[in-house]
């Protein structure tokens, strides 16, 4: 570490974000194991690797979908002409604006947008009809945000979505609708609530403080076990805004809560940010054994080895504009995805072995933003051709290509070409002591049969054996393509040829 690197390290130390630096760190190369491993009372409560219908069922998903959806699409990520970028926090942050910027009393604006909130514009039946077409197979939406509003009729607090103009349970809507499109449905939820009186993020200390956020707790078993009753259609919880000491510190009652979730409603799924062990270890235990089902730390990234995740599950939640989560009236000036950045995403998450969702923020009335609507459909008209290499997919076992991404299924292999050579010729390496050759090769577009031959390439001490695709010169293709390549059991015949004495 440069002197430059140490000083920053220091600042940070003294701002108190050191820690959230460190927990970012583990997902940008391999996890840190531990040299020994200790008693951990609070570690994980499910295996490593489910094998239950519920997890298989999440594996086969490929491509989701995450919808932001609040009281923070009224703003739109801007305030009386400022924006997020002249001062004001990301969209669904909004309300955390402050400094010379932010408009006079702010706070109590907001809190009382929900009288605002009357979203006319809003069906749920087209938003699943959309992500059905997209090719999205499970949703993620949030039931509250940090601002604390509920988008059902829960019964432990007045700010919810009956006190709105709107009044009808938003929730239900969606997971009805997402449900009879044959969408598995997730809910988001937010621990951390702004204007929750009761609500702290320090570590309780004194008997009144201890007793306020012991009622808090309280207040959000009781929203989760209402969430279950109401909607037991769903798959599983996605977690948020657990990373305060106030939370940290109650892993007694976490490590219960989520026992007790779990004993509800068998088969449900959470990620692993829910909570930590006595230590304050997120997302994994002071061991390095996963708290959860699934590893959710790969927040707006991807991980660049296949290793790092040691087999793992997990899923990629990825937005549009960057961090654009809530809506967001304005795209101008920002590099949004486009639809060729989306497809290398999604496969290289589940070339990994892994799911990728795709946010979207609607606006106040219930519409999603029109470039939202553009991804959707050019993302839908590729998995119409192409989702055989997308769904029930697998890591493939070889050698990443510099053409695109390998995936599996059972005797098929897909490599989804995002690079296509100058000279037509597709060079696939595979392992020398493999038990499977490829037998035929096709494109998916088409079925058209390519011309599959071995090329011995002759390279000193090689382990690997190749064999050339070769693409027809008069195909062509403005999107990532993928080519379908059939094995067979057998093994690679090599001649033996003297290597050079070194």
């Amino acid at each position: 570490m440069n002197m430059k690197n140490k000083l920053y390290m220091v600042l940070l130390a003294g701002a108190g974000l050191l820690s959230t630096l460190s927990a970012e760190a583990q997902w940008t190369g391999p996890k840190e194991k531990p040299k020994e491993r200790i008693e951990v009372k609070y570690g994980p409560l499910t295996p490593a690797h489910r094998t239950d219908e519920a997890m298989e069922r999440f594996r086969q998903y490929g491509l989701g979908q995450f919808i932001h959806w609040g009281l923070y699409a009224i703003p739109g990520n801007e305030w009386e002409g400022v924006s997020a970028r002249g001062g004001a926090p990301a969209s669904e942050w909004i309300r955390t604006w402050g400094g010379t910027t932010a408009p006079k009393d702010w706070k109590n604006t907001y809190d009382n947008l929900y009288k605002q909130f009357n979203p006319k514009g809003f069906d749920a039946r087209q938003w699943a009809k959309q992500a059905k077409d997209m090719g999205a197979r499970y949703v993620i939406f949030t039931t509250k945000h940090h601002d604390g509003f509920a988008l059902w009729p829960t019964k432990y607090t007045d700010y919810n979505i009956t006190k709105s103009p709107y009044k009808k349970d938003i929730v239900k809507q969606v997971v009805d609708a997402y449900t009879a499109e044959g969408i598995d449905v997730y809910l988001y939820f937010s621990i951390l609530e702004w204007n929750n009186p009761d609500y702290m993020g320090k570590e309780p200390k004194t008997e009144e403080e201890k007793a306020k956020y012991a009622k808090f707790l309280n207040y959000t078993k009781n929203q989760l076990l209402e969430l279950l009753k109401n909607y037991p259609q769903i798959k599983g919880f996605w977690f948020d805004g657990t990373w305060d000491q106030s939370w940290i510190k109650s892993y007694d009652f976490t490590y219960k809560l989520e026992k007790e979730l779990r004993e509800k409603h068998p088969g449900l799924i959470i990620g692993s940010r829910f909570r930590n062990d006595e230590f304050g270890k997120r997302h994994f235990d002071s061991n390095g054994d996963m708290l959860g089902d699934y590893e959710q730390g790969w927040e707006r990234k991807l991980p660049e080895e296949y290793s790092w995740l040691e087999g793992r599950d997990w899923d990629c939640v990825m937005t549009i504009p960057p961090n654009g989560w809530g809506y967001m009236k304005d795209w101008t000036g920002l590099y949004t995805k486009t639809s060729d950045d989306l497809i290398d995403m999604l496969m290289h998450s589940v070339s990994m072995g892994g799911n990728f969702v795709l946010n979207f923020g609607p606006d106040g009335n219930g519409k999603m933003h029109p470039g939202e609507d553009k991804l959707a459909k050019e993302l839908g008209d590729w998995m119409k051709i192409n989702s055989e290499a997308v769904y029930g997919v697998k890591y493939a076992g070889l050698s990443p290509s510099k053409y695109g991404y390998f995936t599996r299924k059972n005797e098929q292999v897909y490599l989804t070409v995002f690079n296509r050579p100058v000279n037509n010729i597709v060079r696939i390496a595979i392992d020398k002591k493999a038990t499977e050759i490829p037998a035929s090769a096709s494109l998916l577009i088409n079925g058209q049969s390519l011309v599959l031959k071995r090329s011995d390439i002759g390279l000193d001490l090689d382990k690997n054996a190749y064999f050339d695709v070769i693409l027809p010169k008069d195909f062509q293709s403005d999107k990532p393509f993928v080519i379908k390549i059939s094995t067979v059991k057998g093994d690679i015949k090599t001649d033996k040829l003297m290597d050079a004495k070194m």
